[in-house]
């Protein structure tokens, strides 16, 4: 069973899915919409609409973990009426309309570890970030619970240092009618 608290937090309460197996991406679309969405079975499903003919999945893990990528996300948020915008790292964060912005699916390296021991491995691991009664919260299944990073600027502080590991993407969740104006760029921005 997948671990899901809601936090109090002053008149918020946050939704956080705890890291189980390698669900990661289910945990950060569930964190990213604020319920649980998405299991196991419906990425799985989505998996198999993606490569059916595949003996194994290019989209999970061969041992069955999870492990899904980011046409898994894509698909998802795509059955919800959302879409992944991918971030261009080149641009500065200024230039999202962060009021146009669902939320954020981040992709960055993360240790390995074995119980205590932390081995010299870096896999792939997805987090959400979501604005819930007006602050932000880091919702990364791997933390015991949401953090606030607060306001707008803080916000923008924490994805520029995020984007500036060479290895970390980003999509921005928008509601697919966002993704097709591109209103999800200040107008200022004329690299869209």
């Amino acid at each position: 069973m997948i671990h899901a608290e809601r936090w109090s937090m002053s008149e918020a309460e946050v939704f956080h899915e705890k890291q189980r197996l390698e669900l990661c991406a289910i945990h950060a679309l569930n964190n990213v919409l604020q319920e649980r969405v998405f299991t196991k079975e419906t990425a799985d499903d989505i998996c198999k609409r993606l490569a059916p003919q595949c003996v194994v999945n290019p989209h999970r893990s061969v041992l069955g973990t999870g492990n899904y990528d980011v046409n898994v996300i894509m698909a998802a948020l795509q059955s919800r009426g959302l879409a992944a915008v991918w971030w261009d790292k080149r641009r500065s964060v200024q230039n999202l309309c962060l009021d146009k912005v669902h939320g954020f699916i981040l992709n960055v390296p993360s240790r390995v570890s074995l119980g205590i021991v932390s081995l010299p491995l870096r896999r792939r691991h997805w987090l959400a970030v979501r604005q819930v009664s007006g602050r932000y919260y880091n919702l990364d299944s791997k933390l015991k619970g949401p953090v606030c990073i607060g306001g707008e600027e803080e916000l923008r502080t924490f994805l520029s240092e995020q984007l500036s590991q060479d290895v970390t993407e980003m999509l921005l969740v928008v509601r697919k009618e966002v993704e097709d104006d591109g209103t999800w760029l200040n107008a200022d921005d004329s690299r869209k």
